[in-house]
């Protein structure tokens, strides 16, 4: 490999190279879906974010223990701790069982990251399968000091935590402005500061999910669950932690003082997170309608765009910007994407048939020595899809006549090829052209021939009019001295 993996740390605030704590294995824990509604584009992205991350390890040999859980209980309205449990609050509203609610959308998110080709992962566990673990989380914690239960309610002690660790150093946040932005509970809560957080809730009697616990029947805290789930499966200290931007705080600065306080170390070498993904300019709210779901865009069953747009388009799009920048969807970006997604297939399936030449004039070795930098310069798909681009101008090229290919070269460009667009990009074929052993090729060409022999015969009438047919459908011809070349848009 021409260079380390540098992976931007948001806990150090800075690239920096990475290193396992294991050699050649690492432990990737990533936030999951609270699955209450339909998955939304915004956590699609985050998703595909971190399916790139296990993707391009696996790439690079590493074995990974990729665990990502799904939050069926404890997620409530807000970060308050106070209101419904977002789940039972689906239940009642649609009077169904809690579990019937779980089940739809849990299915929903399998189905939705399969159509965008994300790898399952190693592991995925439930809220609701580990509250054993959770009341012995708990235990640690009240044993600790750091934490005190109320009136059959556990909190954690924030105030209390950061006299002798720093809560906030994830976030950049202090608890003096903590303190000072936060408003008063008075009267509202049994927290002896607003800053503490819910490690167990006591259940009111109309709450109807609900665990036997020491201290009451109640649940567990929304944050308490990754902890519980990620320690239990990758360890007190592992590689890679991931989420979505808007994570960071709270649920990611208390899952580090709930690890800090039972086991007294860092519990996370790497901090990852994705940014945020926006709708014609605003964020996505379900309130102001600025929002669409995934299949809505695969259909074309939605009213802010003018057509349907494949998951593999979509994927692409998604991967074009760096997932640590916010990225704006709209039809104009969508439609540029599509275009480009097709550039590159028709350039990878031009490659099997291009012809053999005795030299090449491609640096490959410089080439591909780009891609790999662009990946271990924290994951940047941008800037490989450019490259990947580079490669595809290379091969038109060649198809054109302008430059030629031998056969070393088209063994080791046509693997290279294979594994960033397929492997690590998980990018997918044209749906059209699946399992079509290239038959649509095999059609444009015989139009072409077709085409040739008329305009050779002086009929260019007929000659036009294949031309004018086949941009109707969106087959784009370029006549060039070294024969016709079409693209399909």
């Amino acid at each position: 490999m021409d260079s380390q993996l540098h992976v931007y740390n948001s806990l150090s605030g800075k690239k920096e190279p990475f290193t396992p704590i294991t050699p050649g294995y690492v432990g990737m824990y990533v936030c999951g879906p609270t699955v209450y509604s339909n998955v939304h584009l915004g956590n699609c992205r985050t998703f595909i974010s971190f399916d790139i991350v296990y993707r391009y390890l696996r790439y690079l040999d590493y074995k990974v223990r990729y665990v990502r859980n799904i939050t069926d209980a404890g997620h409530l309205e807000n970060d308050e701790d106070v209101g419904e449990d977002r789940i039972a609050k689906k239940a009642r509203l649609e009077k169904i069982e809690p579990m019937e609610v779980v089940q739809r959308y849990t299915v929903d998110f399998h189905n939705t990251l399969a159509l965008l080709n994300n790898l399952p992962p190693s592991i995925e566990p439930t809220a609701t399968g580990h509250i054993i673990e959770q009341i012995e989380i708990i235990k640690k914690i009240l044993d600790a000091g750091f934490a005190y239960e109320v009136n059959g309610s556990v909190y954690f002690d924030v105030l209390r935590f950061n006299k002798d660790h720093q809560y906030g150093k994830l976030s950049g946040r202090n608890v003096e402005d903590l303190i000072h932005n936060t408003r008063s509970l008075e009267g509202q809560s049994d927290k002896k500061n607003p800053q503490d957080f819910a490690l167990w809730k006591k259940a009111e009697p109309q709450h109807i999910m609900r665990w036997p616990a020491p201290w009451s029947d109640g649940f567990p805290g929304w944050h308490l669950e990754c902890t519980a789930m990620s320690t239990k499966y990758l360890g007190e200290q592992f590689d890679i932690h991931g989420g979505g931007m808007d994570l960071k705080f709270p649920h990611h600065e208390c899952e580090i003082a709930q690890a800090e306080a039972t086991t007294k170390k860092s519990p996370v070498n790497y901090w990852i997170h994705a940014n945020m993904l926006t709708l014609n300019g605003k964020k996505m709210a379900k309130s102001t309608g600025n929002n669409i779901l995934p299949n809505e865009i695969f259909t074309g069953d939605n009213t802010l765009f003018s057509k349907s747009y494949a998951p593999s388009i979509v994927r692409f799009f998604i991967l074009q910007a760096h997932y640590r920048s916010i990225l704006d969807i709209s039809e104009k970006a969508l439609a540029a994407s599509e275009k480009g997604y097709h550039r590159l297939m028709d350039a990878y399936q031009l490659l099997d048939r291009l012809p053999i030449g005795e030299t090449g004039d491609f640096d490959q070795q410089q080439w591909l020595k780009l891609c790999h930098q662009a990946m271990n310069d924290d994951f940047n798909t941008p800037v490989l899809i450019a490259h990947l681009f580079d490669a595809a101008k290379y091969i038109n090229s060649v198809k054109n006549g302008l430059q030629s290919m031998d056969a070393k070269q088209k063994k080791s460009l046509t693997k290279y090829l294979n594994a960033f667009l397929f492997d690590v990009l998980g990018l997918e074929l044209p749906t059209q052209e699946k399992g079509s052993d290239g038959k649509l090729e095999q059609t444009i060409d015989l139009l072409l021939n077709l085409r040739e022999e008329a305009r050779l015969n002086k009929d260019f009438d007929l000659s036009d009019n294949i031309r004018d047919r086949l941009q109707d459908i969106g087959v784009q011809l370029k006549d060039t001295p070294e024969g016709t070349a079409y693209t399909i848009e």
